[in-house]
């Protein structure tokens, strides 16, 4: 069965070379711009049926269908799932055909988000969400695999950027257009909506994004575009590349960092709107605006970063990050001390956080090993540090859920959520990751 899969999803053989150069650069231009904005387009909407539980927890804990406690569980189910699926499917990304194995996750996930939203039994629902977790693994590490196969060095960190920032796209429709669902129809519609746009989404997919090069008679990309600045590609089997990964240090370490930078990422886009709700007097759609809306900071941090990196630091990443680190820092600790009724001072706090998460998750969750790894053992590359993301994240969601709850108390009837803990574990771990990430500092690519 296992074997009958891996065939089903496996990278086409490479086709006879176009000789006609006029051809050559008609069709490789062509793919490039449907595979880049698919790309971008598909990793986008792999977030709206990811992010829609943070959205209608509120919705769950009000309507008496779960405690927050079972909330946390029920979201370290996914992001378990997903850490796993992260590693394992960024190695089947390097010989898989990307169009067919991509637009297929997205459709299942869509599925079980459909399902999401007709239950109410808490083991359905952790079952469920774990399921998805898997299948919302398959869109980061295919994509960079993309990226890598279609664009060269030269391009790649601005391209990275760019398509990094497509989460903020995703975030944002969570927030605001899912936000409006709930609070119209109800939490199940928080589920459903998603659902069924990323069906539609996912048909578009499977027709716009595209296999290797060399299946379609083109070269590869460092050839066709003349590009040899990262130095000779490394020869010998693939097997051989990604056993390099798994074995080298700077993976590892640049690993960890991204594991404590998306503990403090998935803390404010998974308890966000539960804590403009509750600590700072916020409507549910206002949260979501808020939140939402600042996300379009985090497209502007990602797409800044590659550019900013390819331009003025000669394609390095660790002065940006450390830049970056700084920032997501200061951001933290102003949401918190910040007192109710100062919305802009909110809307400023959540800007920069948004805006320095969305140049890290370019560096530490992927561009700066990718750059100083093989270039065929992207998928490797970007699963290894997927997996340590997303244990982080995982943790921090089930932590979180009980530090909340410990906090939790009763004042005239009503019930009192104190952030004080979580604030105290997401700071650190931010602090955490910034020191790490300097470990690698002055790390020179693999030959």
């Amino acid at each position: 069965m296992l074997s009958r899969l891996t065939r089903l999803f496996a990278t086409g053989e490479d086709a006879p070379p176009i000789e006609d150069p006029e051809k050559v650069k008609a069709l490789y231009e062509s793919k490039r711009t449907s595979v880049f904005y698919s790309l971008v387009l598909g990793y986008g909407f792999f977030y709206t049926t990811r992010l829609s539980l943070s959205v209608a927890k509120k919705g769950m804990v009000d309507s008496g269908v779960l405690e927050l406690d079972q909330l946390g569980v029920i979201g370290a189910c996914l992001l378990y799932t997903y850490a796993f699926g992260k590693f394992f499917n960024g190695f089947l990304s390097d010989r898989a055909n990307i169009a067919r194995f991509m637009s297929t996750a997205l459709l299942l996930s869509a599925v079980v988000n459909v399902l999401f939203g007709m239950t109410s039994l808490f083991w359905v629902f952790a079952l469920l969400w774990a399921l998805n977790g898997w299948f919302q693994s398959v869109g980061s590490a295919p994509s960079v695999v993309s990226l890598c196969q279609w664009f060269s060095h030269k391009e790649r960190g601005t391209r990275y950027g760019i398509w990094a920032g497509a989460h903020n796209i995703g975030e944002g429709l969570t927030f605001v257009g899912t936000s409006v669902l709930v609070s119209y129809w109800g939490w199940r519609w928080g589920f459903l909506g998603p659902g069924l746009v990323c069906v539609a989404v996912a048909l578009i997919l499977s027709r716009t994004l595209a296999d290797r090069p060399q299946t379609y008679g083109l070269p590869p990309v460092s050839e066709y575009r003349g590009d040899d600045s990262a130095g000779p590609a490394k020869k010998g089997p693939l097997k051989e590349m990604q056993l390099l990964v798994l074995k080298s240090p700077v993976v590892w370490i640049l690993g960890l960092s991204s594991s404590f930078m998306y503990v403090t990422r998935y803390a404010i886009h998974s308890w966000g709107p539960l804590y403009l709700q509750t600590a700072k007097g916020y409507e549910a759609v206002e949260a979501g605006v808020l939140i939402g809306a600042n996300t379009l900071m985090g497209l502007a941090g990602a797409a800044c970063s590659g550019l900013l990196s390819d331009r003025f630091f000669n394609s390095r990443r660790n002065v940006p990050t450390l830049l970056y680190g700084l920032l997501l820092t200061g951001s933290l600790v102003t949401l918190y001390l910040i007192p109710p009724g100062h919305r802009n001072l909110d809307l400023a706090a959540l800007a920069a956080f948004e805006f320095a998460i969305g140049g890290l998750v370019v560096f530490l969750a992927g561009l700066t090993a990718v750059d100083l790894m093989p270039v065929r053992a992207a998928g490797a590359v970007k699963g290894t540090i997927g997996l340590m993301s997303y244990l982080g994240a995982a943790t921090q969601d089930w932590v979180s859920g009980l530090l909340l709850k410990a906090g939790e108390s009763e004042v005239a009837g009503q019930a009192v959520i104190n952030f004080d803990y979580a604030f105290a574990f997401w700071i650190g771990a931010s602090i955490l990751s910034m020191v790490l990430a300097t470990f690698v500092w002055n790390i020179k690519p693999e030959d």
